[in-house]
């Protein structure tokens, strides 16, 4: 159940995924709303700023938590093209965002519905609500063409 807003912002993360890609990133993005605003948005920037942190969502929750002068972020919600890695699922936890939309799956590094499931931890003081699937085709696509290009140029 996603209101056509949420279809539009996950179209904006999609955005954000792509020119992520272009500049050579893996194509991930994200954007963060609040009150029906995006607040933050942002697409990886781990080779840019040589810095393994500097996952889309990380980014994005820094930039609003910058924007709102709070690093908690109740009654905002993320929406990603990608099911957040375990580092992503803990500063998700910790900003206290209220939701979590994604795109798609990650049965590899996901750290939601896969692997560690952070959320289902005893350990996890704030759980989000989490909606998963939302723009998956093309998400996994986006991501699927920019590995391929990778292993063509490769051989």
């Amino acid at each position: 159940m996603i209101a056509r807003a949420g279809k539009g912002f996950m179209a904006a993360a999609i955005e954000e995924a792509r020119a992520a890609g272009a500049r050579g990133e893996v194509p991930i993005g994200a954007v963060l709303v609040k009150d029906g605003e995006i607040i933050a948005r942002a697409g990886n920037e781990t080779r840019r700023l040589n810095d393994v942190t500097a996952h889309a969502e990380i980014l994005a929750i820094r930039r609003a938590a910058a924007t709102l002068a709070d690093e908690r972020l109740v009654d905002a919600d993320l929406y990603v093209t990608l099911e957040p890695c375990a580092m992503c699922a803990a500063a998700i936890s910790f900003a206290r965002i209220r939701r979590l939309y994604y795109g798609a799956e990650d049965p590899k590094g996901g750290g939601v519905d896969h692997g560690g499931r952070f959320y289902a931890q005893p350990t996890c003081h704030h759980a989000p609500e989490v909606y998963s699937g939302i723009g998956e085709a093309e998400s996994a696509e986006i991501l699927r063409a920019f590995f391929q290009e990778r292993r063509v140029a490769e051989d």
